[in-house]
């Protein structure tokens, strides 16, 4: 593929995914188009051991818009970089067709690892803004990272990870189509566990009050029935009192 058709493919990879752009001419000026093109040509050129010379261009494009793509890197088509500032994506990372990234994201590794350090993500997989996926695995097809989420085990395809580290919550069959790119309705798992901890708090202490309750009650009840017996016992305790009055003074 020549670069007319890597630019027109960029074109319409960014008009279709940011609604926020109004004219193809302002596709120039993103970030993630400029750090695209610097890309393919310096992956070209680290394919053909132009080592130096494919750092050159990948540090420029870096100090102009705040991506850092190693030109090792293996980018299938439709790679879209929304904002762009403070990405990172690792020497021997591979993204399929059709990824999403937004600004913050790091694909990197962990430091312990030799050969295949980073991690790969198949298509249609977004990773919303400042999410961290680090080592050498896989996500899935259709997957999504929430914001801030730091993912450091494989993630299977058609599901939603959340939180730090990284919570799997799965979405069964259903396919995410590459244009949903909603960062904000997506499930979380430790709130969830949060409120039914609240429920469970809630219904104890509830139990606790009906416990002292019934305490109470029988506390009164007790106190009553000494009181009865209390009362029972005095008139006799008079009639045996007089009985021997009566003796004494016979």
């Amino acid at each position: 593929m020549g670069m007319v058709s890597y630019i027109r493919e960029e074109i319409a990879v960014i008009r279709e995914r940011d609604p926020a752009i109004k004219t193809t001419a302002e596709v120039f000026l993103y970030p993630s188009f400029k750090a695209i093109l610097h890309y393919r040509a310096a992956h070209k050129l680290y394919q053909n051991r132009h080592y130096f010379l494919a750092r050159w261009i990948s540090q420029r494009a870096v100090r102009k818009t705040g991506i850092e793509i190693h030109p090792g890197a293996v980018i299938g088509k439709g790679l879209f970089i929304d904002h762009g500032s403070g990405v990172i994506i690792g020497e021997t990372a591979v993204l399929g067709d059709n990824v999403t990234l937004y600004q913050g994201v790091t694909l990197g590794g962990t430091g312990k690892e030799k050969g295949k350090r980073h991690p790969t993500l198949e298509d249609n997989v977004m990773v919303s803004a400042g999410a961290k996926i680090l080592g050498s695995f896989t996500i899935g097809e259709n997957a999504k990272i929430g914001a801030g989420s730091v993912v450091l085990k494989e993630v299977p395809p058609n599901c939603t990870v959340v939180g730090v580290p990284g919570r799997i919550v799965r979405m069964g069959s259903e396919k995410i189509p590459r244009t949903d790119l909603d960062q904000i309705h997506l499930p979380d798992p430790v709130l969830t566990d949060i409120h039914a901890l609240q429920e469970e708090n809630l219904r104890l202490k509830n139990q606790v009050m009906e416990l002292k309750q019934s305490l109470q009650q029988c506390r009164l009840e007790k106190e009553e029935k000494k009181r009865q017996k209390k009362d029972e016992k005095e008139p006799k305790a008079k009639k045996k009192k007089s009985r021997r009055k009566k003796d004494e003074t016979v």
